[in-house]
């Protein structure tokens, strides 16, 4: 984090100053004002200038991939984060050797991971984060996985005319089940349970 003191004639010369030094801008720093300015004798003599301290807010994405490294490090795995923008929010594609250790069994480690990682990047953002994590595709293979096991169980509520029930599952995960089924004819789906045992429900229609 940087943070630098710095004087100005005025507490906004003092502030723009400061910004410039930093190269950054005005949103992503805050400030401090360590003195005002004070003007002496008729104006001219001992005039004291303004000063402030200014330092760059930490950045949320950072100090989230900042966390999420130490973790890993701790379980055994060294991991390079690869961050974009996405239309859910932000992706963290996890690169390295033994990425199996942090998806675990049916995705279960990385959604851990995931909760701790959004806890920690909403700790120092003003708006609300989405990070998700993902390593070697896992999220577009368990979204197709779903997506065939969405239909499947779709008509078997069908024949049979029973509920399915399917296991707990996070909320995204419910999402491509909901929108998988949501155009199949007579079929309906519906969430129940509390988190982090809530669970879908898919079963025919008219019961």
């Amino acid at each position: 984090m940087k943070k630098i003191t710095v004087s100005g004639k005025t507490v906004d010369e003092a502030v723009k100053s400061a910004i410039a030094q930093l190269k950054t801008t005005r949103e992503r720093v805050s400030i401090q004002v360590l003195e005002e300015p004070q003007k002496g004798f008729l104006g001219l003599i001992g005039t004291k200038p303004a000063v402030v301290e200014v330092e760059i807010k930490p950045d949320a994405a950072e100090e989230a991939i900042k966390f999420l490294q130490d973790v890993t490090a701790n379980m055994g795995v060294t991991i390079e984060v690869e961050q974009r923008e996405t239309k859910d929010g932000i992706l963290f594609d996890l690169k390295g050797a033994g990425l199996g250790v942090l998806i675990g069994k049916r995705g279960q480690t990385l959604d851990s991971l995931q909760y701790l990682v959004n806890l920690v990047a909403n700790r120092y953002s003003e708006q609300y984060l989405r990070i998700v994590l993902d390593a070697e595709n896992y999220r577009d293979r368990r979204k197709e996985s779903l997506e065939q096991l969405a239909k499947r169980l779709g008509n078997k509520a069908v024949r049979t005319r029973k509920e399915v029930i399917l296991e707990p599952m996070n909320a995204l995960e419910r999402k491509i089940i909901h929108t998988a089924l949501q155009d199949i004819k007579g079929v309906k789906t519906y969430s129940e349970g509390v988190e982090p045992n809530r669970r879908i429900v898919v079963a025919p229609a008219k019961m």
